[in-house]
């Protein structure tokens, strides 16, 4: 949603900037294959898909820093923008911060984070050729985890809440169709266990309250996703999910402020909308 709406604010001949916040393309970028993009049937990686759109902003003159907005606050008739690497003015803002995911909460997550413990399957999946991991949440992004992941290792057991898979019919077949993804369906992932690294992860039936441990090298969360948004402060308005309330042109509550992507209410959570966003808001 950001690098799009920088390229086509730089195309109507404004001025742009963008704060990428490290990595253009945010979580994009570590997805192994984005489906429903036109242009790629077979669909794109994030990291090769990021990448192209990065320079085309690039080449339509968006300037790029690589700081995280921190704060957003009004500043005589204009907004002004701190991040990381400094501060900005200017007369309009596109937020595009996105969202990150839920974590488990639950005992050795956080002290085994890294260490078995991930968010990014198509990042560690080749480190773990030939093991077991576990996947909790049977949504899309739990169900695509384990599509990527199954490519490299040598069974991915599936934990989620509800009684079956929810979401993308495509997805459900291909995880169905795998003889090595094994599903755990009334589960949760109760404690990640491990000394130094992820060796077991504990898992709870929700009605019995019967829990067994999983022997696995990683655990990969995908229990929902958390908007970016804490950083606002309050200026703009929010839903009761905490994402920003736009109207049909993704303007805010707050004048010459708009949002895109993830982050706004009733996105579509699909990066073929997010693109559509990024243009909506450049033109609002």
């Amino acid at each position: 949603a950001g690098l799009s709406a920088a390229l086509a604010s730089a195309q109507l001949g404004r001025r742009t900037t963008i704060l990428a916040g490290g990595v253009p393309g945010g979580q994009l970028v570590s997805i192994n294959r984005i489906e429903g993009v036109p242009g790629f049937p077979d669909g794109v990686a994030g990291y090769d898909l990021c990448p192209m759109t990065q320079e085309q902003a690039d080449k339509a003159g968006a300037e790029f820093s690589m700081g995280i907005a921190q704060s957003l606050a009004a500043a005589e008739g204009s907004w002004r923008v701190t991040s990381s690497e400094g501060e900005f003015l200017a007369r309009a803002v596109i937020i595009a911060s996105g969202t990150e995911r839920a974590h488990l909460g639950v005992p050795g997550e956080e002290r085994l984070a890294g260490k078995g413990v991930s968010h990014c399957a198509s990042c560690d999946a080749p480190l773990l050729r030939n093991q077991v991991a576990v996947v909790a949440g049977g949504g899309d992004s739990g169900m695509q985890e384990a599509l990527t992941l199954i490519e490299h290792v040598a069974r991915v057991v599936l934990v989620e809440r509800s009684e079956s898979l929810n979401g993308q019919p495509g997805f459900i077949e291909q995880v169905n169709a795998s003889d090595r993804i094994e599903k755990r369906f009334g589960s949760v992932v109760a404690e990640v266990l491990g000394e130094s690294a992820v060796t077991h992860v504990r898992v709870r039936h929700v009605a019995s309250g019967e829990q067994a441990d999983v022997p696995a090298a990683a655990v990969f969360a995908c229990l929902g996703l958390v908007p970016n948004t804490r950083w606002l402060g309050g200026l703009v308005a929010l839903d009761a999910t905490g994402r920003i309330r736009v109207d049909a042109a993704l303007r805010t509550s707050a004048q010459g402020v708009c949002a895109a992507g993830n982050v706004r209410e009733a996105s579509a959570h699909r990066a073929a909308g997010a693109m559509g966003d990024g243009a909506t808001a450049a033109r609002a």
